[in-house]
């Protein structure tokens, strides 16, 4: 029996090397899904029909609003490439942004902004936007899966999951529409106040941000409770 090339295997219908990688990084992501998965089918076989996923991004940056997000996705809805806003590009969050508010069933966002931060705390205010994100859903949500915290505010079923962003296809979708929602608002803020670099640290506390702090004092959207140390 001769030796045959790789071309001659490929022509007898077997996949070429390249293709080969592909379908393995495929079968891996789909195993990855199916495991972020887990929740939302173990809610569905419970008998509930409409699984939300809830989170929240802005929690510590220095200014702007704390964001929250509430989303539906249809029963066995997998998105390639879904994780944890946290994990993702820039470039990677805002195309997932585009497919996710296409295929969700219903998406609420709720947006608190600095001042209220400064009134009431930022878990109040986390608190309040999550449930303006719960509110704006339609149709009510059955059961939410929710990041590491509940909600005593709303009157919904809830599991609290720890590092739900990354165990829940739902929770990851409603974090990368609150954070790419923050991300739009504090960058056109970057327009008016573009002292403080806000469309590089989307209010975050760099060393570029706390220094600018220190040279202009803060602007109108930072958060007074959170600045203080830097303008005694």
């Amino acid at each position: 029996m001769t030796a045959q090339t790789a071309e001659q295997v490929t022509q007898k219908g077997k996949l070429k090397p390249d293709d080969e990688k592909l379908r393995l990084r495929r079968e891996k992501e789909m195993q990855r899904l199916n495991e972020m998965y887990i929740y939302e089918k173990e809610a569905f076989e419970r008998g509930y029909e409409i699984v939300a996923g809830m989170d929240e991004a802005g929690r510590g940056p220095l200014a702007g609003p704390v964001v929250a997000s509430c989303v539906v996705l249809p029963k066995y809805c997998l998105i390639e490439g879904i994780n944890d806003s946290k994990k993702l590009s820039p470039a990677r969050r805002e195309k997932l942004y585009d497919i996710i508010m296409d295929k969700a069933i219903s998406v609420g966002i709720g947006i608190v902004d600095e001042k209220t931060i400064d009134e009431v705390n930022i878990l109040n205010a986390t608190r309040m936007a999550m449930k303006a994100a719960v509110e704006r859903v339609s149709p009510k949500p059955q059961i939410i899966l929710i990041d590491a915290m509940e909600l005593e505010e709303i009157d919904i079923p809830q599991k609290a999951i720890i590092r739900g962003d990354s165990m829940s296809i739902s929770i990851a979708a409603a974090s990368i529409i609150a954070k790419v929602t923050r991300d739009r608002l504090i960058t056109e803020a970057d327009k008016k106040y573009p002292a403080y670099g806000f469309s590089r640290n989307k209010g975050y506390g760099t060393k570029e941000h706390i220094d600018a702090i220190k040279k202009y004092g803060i602007c109108p959207i930072h958060r007074v409770s959170f600045t203080k140390n830097f303008t005694m």
